[in-house]
């Protein structure tokens, strides 16, 4: 674990309040949470300052997901940036998810096009044969 420092602030009572039922329905400490919020500040001017970089302009998706599914992925994020010593951001977990997905499915796309399709063939002429009831000769018999 991190060696640690506290870090003590005076804030308006309104800004507190909402730091306070944010920080509880996420489940944590003011520590983890207050880390959390300036970890994520700085991530984000690092990304626009030369981090994962958008090609000429950005743009925004936006969904919403279960609560569940919400929490499950925050603690994944939480156990990445345990396992990892570095905070994996919701916004870098959902691109690399997304470029992951694409990757793949250039690949098998590739994949696809570069497989030879045989085209069906017709039997030929000669390599039928009529029905034995029939008056139909054989093409090898024919004049």
């Amino acid at each position: 674990m991190a060696t640690t420092k506290n870090l003590c602030a005076q804030i308006p009572i309104d800004l507190h309040e909402r730091v306070s039922e944010e920080r509880e329905r996420l489940g944590q400490t003011t520590s983890e949470y207050i880390t959390n919020l300036i970890q994520d500040y700085y991530n984000m001017m690092e990304n626009q300052k030369g981090g994962i970089q958008m090609t000429e302009k950005g743009r925004t998706m936006a969904f919403q997901i279960p609560e569940e599914l919400f929490q499950r992925i925050k603690r994944h994020l939480e156990r990445e940036t345990l396992r990892n010593g570095k905070k994996l951001t919701q916004r870098d977990f959902v691109l690399n998810l997304i470029t992951q997905a694409l990757d793949e499915a250039d690949a098998e796309n590739t994949e696809e096009q570069n497989t030879p399709t045989e085209a069906p063939v017709a039997p030929r002429v000669a390599d039928v044969t009529a029905p034995a009831d029939t008056d139909t000769p054989h093409e090898d018999n024919a004049v």
